[in-house]
Parts: structure tokens; C-alpha cells; sequence
């Protein structure tokens, strides 16, 4: 059984930044290892596939860190402040993740994101006419960015001219989804300004809401005002919420999705080369990152009564830390599971989440990423690698900073 000193340092080791290029040989070593036992921290870390699968469906599991022991004890210590402003329903359970969820998935229906599939392509050919003028690129802040920002700030209804503040903003809010404060019980660098970023985007979403109450237009946010189920509808603060969510799970997410398709491809340009010739391989390419290269690497989940995942009891409201990016290469679930084979016969993964938090923006993601991919081999069917790639700091939405190509 592994210490909870050793399981500290295992843990900490994931937060350091020199395992950010490839943190999978350390996601391996605790895998190995079994579930993590933290006892004086209230957590137990998982990294098995069938261990996390069952934590994400487990009915007891909870996604509100207010039900947290941890939480509840800083609470009552006065070491933090009571929760201020209103959480997305990613952070919410039943009841209230169902009302808010059934009401904002109306104005995400599968109609809306077939309708954006012609403007996605658009932007998408538009972002490669640039690169080819250029005759190289950084496929992130030439592609892999721009994108999907473009595609939540046009649904969303934000002001072209808005949207790098709006985007830089979303950045550094996803930087606080890493569990440093969890781990380590300090507070990350930067906090501070996460805040103050945090703090600008509400504020800033508010105005739209408040705008679109009385000049309702075409967008996300005219939508949710207008979405309602038995007489019920979401109150401003729950629209900014809502809001604020889908555009850091709908921007950053979709960002490391892309890039980190395109940089396999890059290593073995057999599929580069393959998916140049024939865009209906994109869906399998997509797959198979979901799961060899997620996007989300990990998440928590809160005990919202004693369970036994596996062979472990966990306390009600004991933390568990799930490591997905850990299950997803789980030798007692896949076949060469650190090697990227598009063409498996199935691809089951966790990237998506399970039950009643499945990622609402799937069906939009996959998309982008589809057309981004296909349309970006196709145009530049011989692309190579012209430097190393650079990581951002994040760990729970790790990715690429930077990914320069060659034509």
C-alpha cells in the first residue's frame, strides 16, 4: 500500500512543469501502484479505467466541492469565504443540474451545431489561406485557437472586436481548474489575477445578458433567456454562469483536442498522410486522441455518501481525484494502450465524462475538430514539424502553447 507521503509526492510531481511534455510514464506509476490512499488530505486518487468508470456513474458521486469535508471544515475555520457567486451545473448536482442543464441544452441542440458546420468550415479555410500565404504556421495560434474561440464567441453573441480580451480572460480562468490548492494546500501562482479574470468575464457576460434582455438576437445567450421548461427560467446570475462554462469547456478543451491530434499526426505522418486522401478517417483520428492524448487529463468528484469503488471504501465526502488521462492508456482496458492506433475496432473513453455530467458541447468539439483536421491535411498534405512544441502551465486541461509547421 502506497504512503500517503509517497502518494503527496507522486502528486506533486504532476503538478511540476517538467513533466508537462509527457506526463504519461508518471500517470503510469500510479497506476500502477492502485488507488492512492490520502487519509489526512480526505482523498483517494484513482487511475484505473474500471475504477474511474465506476466513480463517474456511481449515483452517490457528486460534483458540488461544497459537500466536500475538506470544504466544510475551511468553512467553518473561517479559512475561506462562503460560496459567492453562482456555479455552472458542472460544479452542480441533481436537482439543480438538471433543471440548469435540461434548460441551456435547448439552445444546444444537435440542430444548432449542424447549422454552424458551413461556418465552421468557413472560418477554418479562411485560417489555412493565411498559414499558406505565410508558408508556415503555428497551428495553434493559427488554427487550433482561433477556431473554437471564434465558434463559442459567434455563439455566445460576443463582438468580433471583444474577442481576444474575452479569450485571453477564458485562459487563465482554466488555469484554475488544476487541483493545486487540492494537492499541495497552497494557493496556485497567479491566483490573484485567475480571479480578477474570473471576476472581468461575469461582469462582462452580464452586460450581454442584460443587452440581449432587451435586443434579443440570433445567440446562445438570447436562448437561454428565452429557454423554458414548466414555467421555469434561468435567472441572470445562472445565464453568466452557464455561460462562463460552456466557454472555458468550450474553447480551451477544443484548443488541446486539435492540437494534440494534429502533433501525433505530425510524429507518424503515415496518418497525416492518410487523412489528406480520405476526411472520413478524421472521426477515428478524433477518437483515438480523446482517449491516447485527452484533453481533460483529470477530475474530482465529491463522496456524497460512504462508497466502495473497487476494493477501496471512501468516506461521504472524502474527495476522489480521478486521473483520466491515467485510465485511458489502462493495460487491463486496451491493447498497446500507449500506442495511437486510430484504426482500433472501438474506442471506449472517459474524456467525455459519463452520466449526468456528459460533456453537453461533445457533439460541437468533435465537430471542429473533424473539419479542422480534414481540411488541414488536405491543404497541406507534406507539413512537418519546424521546432519543438511548447506546453502551457495547465495541468487538468493540459495542452499545447505553441506548434510550428512547415509546408
Amino acid at each position: 500500500m502506497t504512503s500517503s507521503a509517497d502518494a503527496q509526492m507522486l502528486l506533486v510531481q504532476l503538478l511540476d512543469p517538467a513533466n508537462r511534455a509527457d506526463p504519461y510514464p508518471l500517470f503510469a506509476q500510479i497506476r500502477e501502484r492502485g488507488p492512492l490512499l490520502m487519509p489526512e488530505s480526505n482523498m483517494t486518487v484513482f487511475s484505473s479505467f474500471a475504477d474511474c468508470e465506476d466513480v463517474l456513474r456511481h449515483p452517490d458521486s457528486c460534483s458540488d466541492s461544497m459537500k466536500s469535508t475538506v470544504v466544510q471544515r475551511q468553512l467553518a475555520a473561517g479559512a475561506m469565504p462562503p460560496r459567492g457567486n453562482t456555479p455552472g451545473f458542472l460544479f452542480l448536482d441533481p436537482p439543480d443540474h438538471t433543471r440548469l442543464r435540461r434548460l441551456a441544452q435547448q439552445a444546444f441542440a444537435p440542430r444548432v451545431v449542424r447549422e454552424l458546420e458551413p461556418e465552421i468550415a468557413a472560418t477554418v479555410d479562411g485560417l489555412l489561406d493565411a498559414m499558406a500565404e505565410a508558408g508556415s504556421g503555428d497551428l495553434i495560434s493559427d488554427l487550433a485557437y482561433p477556431l473554437p474561440v471564434a465558434v463559442i464567441c459567434r455563439l455566445l453573441g460576443v463582438p468580433v472586436a471583444d474577442e481576444s480580451r474575452f479569450s485571453s480572460a477564458a485562459a487563465l480562468v482554466a488555469q484554475a481548474l488544476d487541483p493545486i490548492m487540492t494537492i499541495t494546500g497552497e494557493p496556485a501562482e497567479q491566483a490573484d489575477a485567475r480571479l480578477a479574470a474570473g471576476d472581468w468575464l461575469r461582469e462582462y457576460l452580464g452586460g450581454l445578458v442584460e443587452q440581449r434582455r432587451t435586443h434579443p438576437r440570433e445567440d446562445l445567450i438570447s436562448a437561454l433567456i428565452a429557454a423554458e421548461e414548466d414555467g421555469d427560467q434561468l435567472s441572470a446570475e445562472e445565464i453568466v454562469a452557464t455561460c462562463n462554462l460552456l466557454l472555458i469547456a468550450g474553447h480551451e478543451t477544443t484548443v488541446n483536442l486539435i492540437a494534440n491530434a494534429a502533433q501525433q499526426m505530425l510524429r507518424d505522418t503515415g496518418y497525416w498522410a492518410a487523412l489528406a486522401a480520405d476526411p472520413d478517417r478524421a472521426s477515428a483520428i478524433v477518437e483515438e486522441t480523446l482517449r491516447f492524448d485527452p484533453p481533460v487529463q483529470l477530475s474530482m468528484r465529491i463522496a456524497g455518501a460512504d462508497m466502495r469503488i473497487g476494493e477501496v471504501d471512501v468516506a461521504c465526502g472524502d474527495t476522489m481525484l480521478l486521473l483520466l488521462a491515467a485510465a485511458q492508456r489502462d493495460p487491463a482496458m486496451y491493447e498497446a494502450p500507449d500506442e495511437f492506433r486510430p484504426d482500433r475496432d472501438s474506442v471506449r473513453h472517459l474524456s467525455f465524462g459519463l452520466g449526468p455530467h456528459f460533456c453537453l458541447g461533445a457533439p460541437l468539439a468533435r465537430l471542429e475538430a473533424r473539419v479542422a483536421l480534414s481540411k488541414l491535411t488536405a491543404r497541406f498534405p507534406r507539413a512537418r514539424p519546424a521546432a519543438e512544441p511548447v506546453y502551457k502551465p495547465n495541468v487538468t486541461l493540459r495542452g499545447l502553447a505553441s506548434l510550428s509547421v512547415a509546408f
